[in-house]
């Protein structure tokens, strides 16, 4: 019901390459060439995948978290570079018990994949946004509710 599943579904309708980070940094940690703390090179391997695909003309959907506006500003950036626009989206949920619960009842869709705990969660640092942005709030809300709403804020892609 989070970020990842509405990234999937919203590729999925759009037929839209597909990016996610998680996948990207796992397949990094399983290479043994970087230890566990990987820094920023999962993104950085995001932001090349991605550019690429835009200069061919596809839509990408990137699945990552982005608490920091330096990411968000990569991610604009990998846009700008391939004169495309980028959509900003922040997938949020509002009701914090909620929030827990679906993120304590996760399970791994990624093989070896480690997901952060409740508290790492909330520990993540986050950095407000600065710039419009599309919000989606998913307290309450289905997958195909919030991918609907997105659509419906999007240009024909």
């Amino acid at each position: 019901m989070g970020k990842t599943a509405i990234a999937m579904e919203l590729a999925r309708q759009l037929g839209a390459v597909y990016l996610r980070i998680d996948s990207i940094e796992q397949a990094i940690r399983e290479s043994g060439v970087i230890g566990l703390h990987l820094k920023d090179i999962g993104y950085r391997a995001g932001y090349a995948v991605a550019e690429e695909n835009l200069r061919l003309g596809r839509t990408v959907v990137a699945d990552s978290v982005n608490p920091l506006q330096l990411t968000r500003d990569a991610w604009i950036a990998v846009a700008v570079r391939s004169h495309v626009k980028a959509i900003e989206i922040e997938v949020t949920c509002s009701d914090p018990e909620e929030h827990r619960r679906r993120a304590e009842a996760r399970v791994a869709d990624i093989a070896g994949l480690t997901l952060p705990t409740w508290q790492e969660i909330v520990d993540r640092k986050y950095e407000p946004w600065v710039r419009p942005h599309v919000v989606v709030d998913t307290a309450g809300r289905s997958v195909t509710e919030n991918v609907r709403r997105i659509c419906d804020v999007l240009p024909q892609v």
